[in-house]
């Protein structure tokens, strides 16, 4: 028995030691990025050691129950013909995790967790940030690390001899079992083995290195196999703060149009967060897109809701809030019964709708999402030539969109909505010019280079003085050293340009990305109430001014005076400041369960 107890005990060691490297290798990785020291290495790894003694245990369960068998069943190849291809699994999974962890994180700046199985169903698109080279060198190295970790499971040598009191020895394996539940649950406390134990530094990069990426991505399989519904206060209280602060009448609104009726055009700007404006201290990046802000009608304190394209979609066309770890426009008995500004403009004035997008608009149930809220016509990748669709990896490039964008103000049957989404403004960062070394502002002043030729176009035309051009990205990103504890990286520019603008306006109010339903819609007249969490920021009633930001388990919210930031995995506030900030968070959350509530309808 003496010989099985010794084979376990190697085998979870050698776990928790790969485990352990892989933290090593994590942090490595992102040195040059990100700023820490020796003391902070060795803190990584005494803080991350209980997921990863949980995680080990989980993993050592096969081959405990193996070794429990053999007592009564000793023969070494039936128990190693077992055990060889499930350490063979167990490797290729880890290494998977270790690799998708440390190359995702760059991109979205949180640990690897099961949402991103929500980008798989169109593996091209998922892959269309990074290069071949980049593509082959990952797996390269999952193939040569599997082998070696598969490989050192093979090494640990498998005796199983025959026992003499087998008796006894199943019934040391029975009372073994509740010391390897209470191991895996992390001890015999209320509370079990989670995330959010390891987060100890007020630099999210050591918390988030310290996590097992195998067990955060199980942990969160379980939150996104359903909806998640937050609960922080009794429903009542929640509602009764939606209803506060989401008024869903327009009373004696400001008005910036010349007409009711114009053509309109709502364009998405890739990731073009303000930090690449004047407001970031940028006059160089897009030039095109500043002075528009003074040529307009500017929205100069405007936060994005979400971090992801096909959650900003949605909160800019339906004004729905975005949640943590659940994109609405991948649950289609959701997503195709939220109101839309196509359907609203379609049904109550008329108008011919029409949708542009360069990439695969079957990504995320795009498709899906734009067809059910009125869109009638989509044009899209495969509308272009094999030629137009190798232009980036995203595909179509922004110069060739905008093209057909033009081509369709000229042609489209009034009165029309266009949506067009950007998509050069995106990692890989391909764009046909070299203004910046920096690829990322190069890539937004090429964006700005095609918004500015454009509505310079646009201007010329016939078409220009009955036409409202909305302009505002999708999202911000975390360029430089910008995180989710900086207001400034969610912050985004929103204006509206065009023939059908009275005149140049500034507007300080702050407000959200899902704010420009209700306040487009209370510009024209029409009714909003289909839109219980957009606001009409130019009515009389917008008179508590507050934006919400949700990003990977975690919520920003802001005022004029405060900004909070709070962490769900280790229930802390992660950074704030202002008079307001602890209100503001319990507002936040409040509106958080409203919404989560809301999507439990379906």
């Amino acid at each position: 028995m003496v010989k099985r107890i010794f084979y376990l005990a190697e085998v979870y060691l050698l776990t928790v030691v790969i485990f352990v490297l892989a933290k090593l290798a994590f942090m490595c990785y992102h040195a040059g990025s990100q700023s820490f020291g020796l003391a902070d290495v060795l803190d990584v790894v005494r803080h991350g050691l209980g997921l990863d003694l949980s995680m080990s245990l989980y993993i050592l369960s096969v081959p405990f129950l193996c070794v429990w068998a053999s007592i009564w069943l000793p023969n070494e190849r039936i128990f190693r013909s077992i055990l060889r291809p499930f350490y063979a699994v167990i490797a290729f999974a880890m290494v998977l995790a270790f690799v998708a962890d440390t190359s995702l994180y760059e991109f979205w700046l949180f640990k690897l967790d099961a949402s991103c199985l929500q980008y798989l169903e169109t593996p091209t698109e998922a892959m269309a940030s990074v290069s071949t080279g980049y593509i082959l060198l990952r797996l390269l190295t999952v193939v040569l690390l599997t082998l070696l970790f598969a490989w050192g499971y093979w090494k640990i040598p498998l005796r199983l001899p025959a026992v003499k009191h087998r008796i006894l020895s199943t019934l040391g394996g029975l009372l073994a079992i509740p010391c390897i539940v209470i191991g895996i649950r992390g001890g015999l406390d209320e509370s079990t083995t989670n995330i959010g134990q390891v987060y100890y530094s007020q630099n999210q990069f050591l918390n988030h290195s310290a996590v097992n990426p195998v067990f955060s991505f199980f942990a969160s399989l379980e939150k996104t196999s359903t909806t998640m519904t937050y609960h922080f206060m009794e429903d009542a209280e929640s509602q009764r703060v939606v209803r506060e602060y989401y008024d869903l009448q327009s009373v004696d609104s400001d008005t910036l149009l010349n007409t009711r009726q114009p053509n309109i055009i709502v364009i998405l700007m890739e990731s073009c967060g303000s930090v690449f404006t004047e407001v970031g201290g940028r006059t160089d990046v897009m030039p095109n897109l500043n002075r528009l802000m003074r040529e307009g009608i500017y929205f100069a304190n405007c936060y994005g809701n979400t971090w992801r394209t096909d959650r900003g979609t949605v909160c800019t066309w339906s004004g729905y809030p975005s949640f943590p770890t659940m994109s609405v426009m991948k649950m289609p008995a959701k997503s195709r019964s939220l109101p839309n500004m196509a359907k609203t403009l379609q049904s109550e004035r008329g108008y011919h709708t029409y949708y542009i997008y360069g990439g695969d608009i079957n990504f995320t149930n795009m498709r899906g999402y734009l067809v059910s809220g009125g869109f009638e016509q989509l044009t899209w990748k495969a509308d272009y030539t094999i030629e137009e669709q190798k232009t980036g990896r995203w595909g179509v490039r922004d110069d060739i969109t905008f093209k057909t964008l033009h081509s369709m103000t000229a042609t489209a049957t009034q009165p029309y909505l266009i949506g067009y989404s950007t998509l050069s403004s995106h990692q890989p960062w391909d764009v046909p010019i070299q203004q910046f070394e920096d690829e990322k502002l190069n890539a937004f002043y090429y964006l700005d280079q095609c918004i500015g030729r454009f509505i310079q176009q646009l201007r010329q035309s016939p078409q220009w003085h009955n036409t409202l051009v909305v302009l505002l990205p999708d999202h911000g990103i975390p360029y430089a050293d910008l995180t989710e504890a900086d207001p400034l990286k969610n912050r985004i520019p929103m204006l509206w340009v065009g023939g059908a603008v009275k005149a140049p306006r500034r507007f300080e109010q702050v407000c959200n990305q899902t704010d420009l339903p209700a306040t487009l819609l209370g510009q024209l007249g029409l009714p909003h109430d289909d839109y219980a969490f957009s606001r009409d920021v130019l009515s009389a009633t917008y008179t508590k001014p507050f934006a919400i930001n949700t990003y990977d388990d975690g919520i920003s919210v802001y005022d004029s005076t405060s900004f909070v930031n709070y962490d769900f995995v280790s229930r802390r506030v992660v950074a704030e400041h202002g008079p307001h900030a602890k209100e503001l968070l319990r507002r936040g959350q409040a509106i958080l369960q409203a919404a989560s509530k809301d999507l439990d309808k379906r």
